[in-house]
């Protein structure tokens, strides 16, 4: 408390809860569409997903395109803020930033190999299917995993990207897994 002005000077003062970040997301506006000329490619840190973005990658270097990667997150799935403590839960635009600290540092080996290419990230709290389809209205393509797990799964598209198919405005590619040795 601040004896000047009686104000918390704590900067987490009035933190919520999970909720709290919830409402603060929610409240945000729809993702705005990438580049109508770009590429967007989904991204959820797993090694299928970079398959999908050295294919984007390659693509968009081909096409002298930029490429916008998106993730879509939950307060489950991002990683801790750098300023969380236990018993305090960060901010909506903490975790946002956290998200995307992440997205950058694990796409960032792949996206060094096109140094040429212009890259957006985009982070959103909600479901990647309809953060996907929001973010590449308009675009040029959407490049999305498969998530097939061989044999029979192998040939069916897991939910994300089966839902991009039916319900993007753009063409969608859907990148199978690379061969297994």
């Amino acid at each position: 408390m601040d004896a000047d002005t009686g104000r918390d000077t704590d900067p987490r003062a009035g933190a919520g809860d999970a909720r709290a970040v919830h409402a603060e997301g929610a409240a945000q506006p729809a993702q705005e569409p990438g580049p109508t000329t770009g590429i967007v490619v989904g991204h959820d840190g797993s090694a299928d997903a970079n398959h999908a973005l050295t294919v984007a990658l390659e693509l968009a270097a081909g096409l002298s395109v930029p490429v916008t990667i998106v993730r879509a997150w939950s307060i489950d799935t991002a990683p801790r803020p750098a300023n969380w403590e236990f018993g305090y839960v960060s901010s909506y635009s903490d975790y946002a930033e956290a998200v995307r600290d992440r997205l950058r540092n694990d796409t960032r080996i792949v996206v060094a190999k096109h140094p040429d290419l212009t890259v957006e990230y985009r982070v959103a709290l909600g479901g990647p299917a309809k953060t996907l389809i929001e973010v590449s209205k308009g675009s040029r393509m959407l490049v999305v995993g498969s998530r097939g797990r061989g044999g029979l799964a192998g040939m069916l598209l897991g939910s994300v990207s089966e839902q991009c198919v039916r319900h993007a405005d753009c063409p969608v590619l859907v990148v199978p897994p690379p061969p297994r040795s």
